[in-house]
Formats: structure tokens, sequence, C-alpha cells
């Protein structure tokens, strides 16, 4: 596909997309913004705009996709639980992942593969089952260690969306291509300003 060809689809999709469907991706840069600033805000954004997606995925008969969406409003919810679980205690601040933290993403990597890839490739029509399911798996691990408020969240994520992006320019959905890119970026900066936030020992749940 040319330059040209990409752009004259993106705006195409982009005169397509109902008011749903941007409010949901709109909640989708909003939390990815507010998660870079270490605002608790994340979390009830993050809900709102996955449960949004997951009435349009249904609609769309897009069942596994919103079953993964189902798993990322279940750990905004423990991350947001966890976050501030102790309430009068200073909040849980953001470190480095110790090496049983790192066993456990493997695992999650690893386990999350595995289920997703049998649930596509017997389950599902999926063309790109194995593509699709690294994609998902290590999203997976990336929200996890965003739960546990670790910084290296940053990197699964980014993992994730390095993956997303040509899969979804091959799936010719340049809107959320685009999109991806765009939290591939945020996703970068969110990694230097929380490294900054522990080197300086700041937080803030404003």
């Amino acid at each position: 596909m040319s330059l040209h060809e990409w752009g004259d689809l993106l705006l195409h999709q982009m005169k397509g997309t109902d008011a749903l469907q941007w409010l949901a991706v709109i909640l989708g840069v909003a939390e990815v913004l507010l998660a870079k600033s270490n605002k608790i805000w994340l979390y009830p954004t993050g809900i709102a705009g996955t449960l949004l997606s997951i009435y349009i995925l249904l609609l769309a008969g897009l069942f596994a996709e919103s079953l993964l969406n189902g798993y990322y409003v279940a750990m905004s919810i423990y991350g947001w639980w966890y976050w501030i679980k102790k309430k009068n205690q200073p909040p849980v601040e953001i470190t480095y992942c110790t090496r049983r933290e790192w066993i456990r993403v493997i695992w999650i990597v690893a386990g999350g593969f595995f289920l997703l890839f049998i649930l596509l490739k017997y389950f599902t029509n999926s063309s790109v089952p194995v593509w699709d399911a690294w994609v998902s798996a290590t999203a997976w691990a990336g929200m996890w260690l965003l739960a546990k408020r670790k910084i290296e969240n940053w990197i699964l994520l980014n993992i994730s969306n390095l993956f997303a992006f040509p899969l979804l320019v091959y799936k010719k959905l340049p809107l959320f291509a685009a999109l991806t890119l765009f939290l591939f970026v945020v996703a970068v900066f969110g990694y230097f300003e929380w490294r900054k936030i522990i080197s300086q020992g700041k937080l803030s749940l404003v």
C-alpha cells in the first residue's frame, strides 16, 4: 500500500467512524496520558473507555477482542484498588521489577500467547493467530505491570505496540494503527518520566 493510498484509507475510515468509537478512542488516549503522568484517574478513565470498546467489539462480532478488553477492565479495577488500598498510608510507589516479577512476566506472556493462539486458531476465523496472540499476550503482561506500578510496564506495552502497528496496517485499519503509533511515543516518554519520578522520589495522586 502506497503512502497516498494509506492516507486515503485513513481519511475514509475517519469519516466512517461513529461518535461512540471516537469516544472510546479519546478515553483510551486520556488513559495513557494520565498513566504517563502517574495520575490515579487513569483507572476510571480507562475502565470507561474499555467498557465502550467491549460493547463496540461485541456489535462487530469480535468476541476474542472483547474478552481481551474484559481482562483490561479487570486489571484496571485491580490496579485501582492496589494503588489506594492503604487509605491512611503513602500510595504505592513506582518501582523496578524484581527477578521474581520478571519470571511472572515471562509466564504471563508465554501462557497468554499459548491460550490466545489456541482460541484464535481453532475457535475463530483469524488469519493472523500467531501475530494477534503475541500482541495481546505482551499487552497482558504490560497491564499487570502497570497495575503493580512497575516501570517496566512501558517496555511490555511498547513491545505490544511495536507488533500491533504493522498488524493493524496489514488489516487495513490505519486509524487504529495511527493511534498505536501515538501510544508508542507516549509510552517512551512515560518510561523516562516514571524513571525520573523514581529517582526524585515524587508521587502524586492528584
